[in-house]
């Protein structure tokens, strides 16, 4: 699986938006959602036990085969279990089964796992099934329920008054847009920047060969690779990209022109490349 993973994992479009989807409405839930909207009782409050199962779970993506995926919602899901088993033992009652969900879509919720649909599923198909009984059957399913729940919330699945959580989503999204229209800016500004630093270079550089080449416009021509630095390269693929740009532009606008005319005009570049060649021979001579 470590070697069909290319070929088997998030394979569609469609699975891709889904993703996508789980993945911005958990941003907004992170925002304001709190335990006690989950009906998670204050004894079982435990912020190093959570970090350390949300850790467990973010882990997920980074593994290719199903059974390396499966054992991080395990290690995330035993880390909540403790959590409950020690919380029993303290109050000297069963551990409940009933506060164990909650505290994973909290968790959930809190780790915003990446591709977490994609996940699922790819462990679902490819994990041999002789293998997914007992605990980890009981875990992954309570994961699958976890990611359910977090698509289908809404103000009735939580304890929160359905205005006040509606509000709170309006507020996250804002605060949402707000923050991608910044870091859209800060992008900007930096390739701004960067294109600056750039012409700079380029410029600095064309000076210093022309020095060199007596005047040449072309400053590369007589360059060889071992002259060439790593700063080059990106003044090369400008000269590239820019020369690419314009030989597609003159044969757009010379397409455009009468059979005659641009027979016409490409003897005449035709004439001009040979005698420019002559020139070089004769100057090389």
């Amino acid at each position: 699986m470590t070697k069909l993973f290319s070929r088997t994992f998030c394979t569609s479009l469609e699975e891709a938006k889904v993703n996508h989807e789980i993945s911005e409405k958990i941003k907004l839930l992170q925002t304001f959602l709190k335990p006690q909207h989950l009906d998670i009782q204050p004894v079982l409050h435990n912020e190093s036990s959570w970090l350390l199962a949300e850790k467990e779970l973010q882990k997920m993506n980074a593994f290719k085969a199903p059974q390396e995926k499966l054992s991080s919602i395990m290690n995330c899901c035993r880390v909540i279990n403790n959590l409950l088993l020690n919380d029993a033992m303290s109050e000297h009652v069963p551990a409940g089964a009933d506060d164990f969900l909650p505290l994973l879509i909290y968790v959930t919720i809190k780790a915003n796992p990446p591709m977490l649909h994609s996940n699922l599923k790819f462990i679902k198909l490819y994990r041999r099934q002789t293998k997914l009984i007992s605990e980890a059957e009981y875990y992954f399913t309570n994961l699958v329920s976890a990611k359910t729940f977090i698509i289908d919330l809404n103000a009735k699945s939580l304890s929160m008054d359905e205005i006040k959580f509606e509000e709170c989503m309006q507020e996250a999204k804002l605060a949402n847009k707000l923050t991608n229209e910044s870091h859209s800016t800060c992008q900007m500004k930096h390739q701004e920047k960067n294109d600056c630093m750039l012409s700079i270079k380029m410029h600095n550089k064309v000076l210093d060969f022309d020095v060199l080449q007596d005047g040449s416009n072309y400053p590369y021509m007589e360059a060889k690779s071992k002259d060439l630095e790593m700063e080059d390269v990106d003044i090369l693929l400008h000269h590239y990209k820019d020369l690419v740009s314009k030989h597609t532009r003159l044969c757009k606008a010379i397409n455009c022109l009468p059979v005659l005319e641009k027979e016409s005009l490409l003897r005449q570049i035709e004439m001009h490349g040979n005698s420019t060649n002559t020139n070089d021979q004769t100057t090389s001579q």
